[in-house]
C-alpha cells in the first residue's frame, strides 16, 4: 500500500523558515514525478514545487520561487520542501502528491493528475 507522510509543518514567523518532508513507501520509485500543493484559506489547492524521484530538474510555483527550494534526500527516501522567507499568505495546508506512472514532460500542475497523496500538514505564517 502506498503511503505518503507528510512532516515538519508548524508555526513560523514571517520571514522564517520551514522544512516540510514526505516520507513514501509501499511501492519502488523511479522517475515518478513528486509534488507540493497547499490549501490556502479561501482558494483551491494550488501548485508549489514539483520534482522527479529520481532526481533532476525543479519546478516552482511563481508565488515561490527565490523563496522555496525541493529536494530529494536518498538516505531517507523522502522529498523535501524548504521554505525560507515565509509570507502570511503561505499559510495553509501542505500537501505531498505523486503520480503512479512516469510521464516524460514537465509537471502538471493540475491537482487530478496525482494518484497518490498524503495526509497534509499544517503551516501557519504569523505577521
Amino acid at each position: 500500500q502506498v503511503q505518503l507522510v507528510e512532516s515538519g509543518g508548524g508555526l513560523a514567523q514571517a520571514g522564517g523558515s520551514l522544512r516540510l518532508s514526505c516520507a513514501a513507501s509501499g511501492r519502488t520509485w523511479s522517475s515518478n514525478m513528486f509534488a507540493w500543493f497547499r490549501r490556502v484559506p479561501g482558494k483551491e489547492r494550488e501548485f508549489v514545487a514539483a520534482m522527479r524521484w529520481s532526481g533532476g530538474p525543479t519546478y516552482l510555483a511563481d508565488s515561490v520561487k527565490g523563496r522555496f527550494t525541493i529536494s530529494r534526500d536518498n538516505a531517507k527516501n523522502t522529498v523535501n520542501l524548504q521554505m525560507n522567507s515565509l509570507k502570511s499568505e503561505d499559510t495553509g495546508v501542505y500537501y505531498c502528491a505523486a503520480e503512479s506512472k512516469i510521464r516524460f514532460e514537465a509537471p502538471r500542475r493540475e491537482s487530478y493528475v496525482y494518484e497518490y497523496w498524503g495526509q497534509g500538514t499544517q503551516v501557519t505564517v504569523s505577521s
